[in-house]
């Protein structure tokens, strides 16, 4: 009888074993939100993904209207990804090859936008044409401010599970804004 390998590391060895600051440090790259990531950082060891997430999950539920701004205010506008941050670019993909024209409608939308709500749009734009985020916005701006901070948190909750389980996939992170999730602010 051959003995069995050993088991797999977690995906989240990194996230359940590094210091504290350092696992701080990556989680804010993930989300902004000091609240978001002191919750995180409480509930570690993960001891897999499926954990992890739903830890996220449960912080981005009990965040404020304030935390919430904190946390937005680590996204570029749609459009507009950060420069020499290859993450917000993948995010963005979307947007990078629209029309001038586009590109403009997303910009009178993003202003329109943070004048009504006083914040950017944001989005998870992972996987979304330029078109759908456009059109996301067109609808989005004629929320009211209750129901548009609860969709932000609905979609900083999903850019926070592709950048979370990118964290966890590669170890530690990746570059100046963390594993390759995507969130994106129009």
């Amino acid at each position: 009888m051959t003995p069995s390998p050993p088991p797999a590391a977690s995906a989240t060895t990194w996230l359940d074993s590094a210091p504290e600051p350092d696992v701080r440090a990556a989680l804010l790259d993930v989300c902004a939100s000091r609240t978001w990531a002191g919750a995180l950082l409480a509930r570690r060891p993960y001891e897999g993904t499926s954990r992890l997430l739903a830890a996220s999950d449960a912080a981005m539920a009990e965040l404020t209207a304030e935390d919430l701004a904190e946390a937005m205010a680590g996204h570029p506008p749609i459009g507009w990804p950060r420069p020499g941050d290859p993450s917000s670019a993948r995010e963005q993909r979307g947007m990078a090859t629209a029309s001038d024209r586009l590109k403009e409608e997303m910009l009178e939308l993003n202003l329109a936008y943070q004048e009504r709500f006083g914040h950017v749009f944001l989005i998870c734009a992972t996987g979304l044409s330029g078109e759908q985020m456009r059109d996301a916005a067109r609808e989005r701006i004629a929320n009211s401010p209750d129901e548009e901070r609860e969709t932000v948190r609905t979609e900083l909750t999903k850019i926070n599970r592709i950048r979370l389980t990118a964290l966890a996939e590669t170890g530690a992170p990746t570059g100046p804004a963390g594993p390759g999730g995507e969130s994106e602010r129009a």
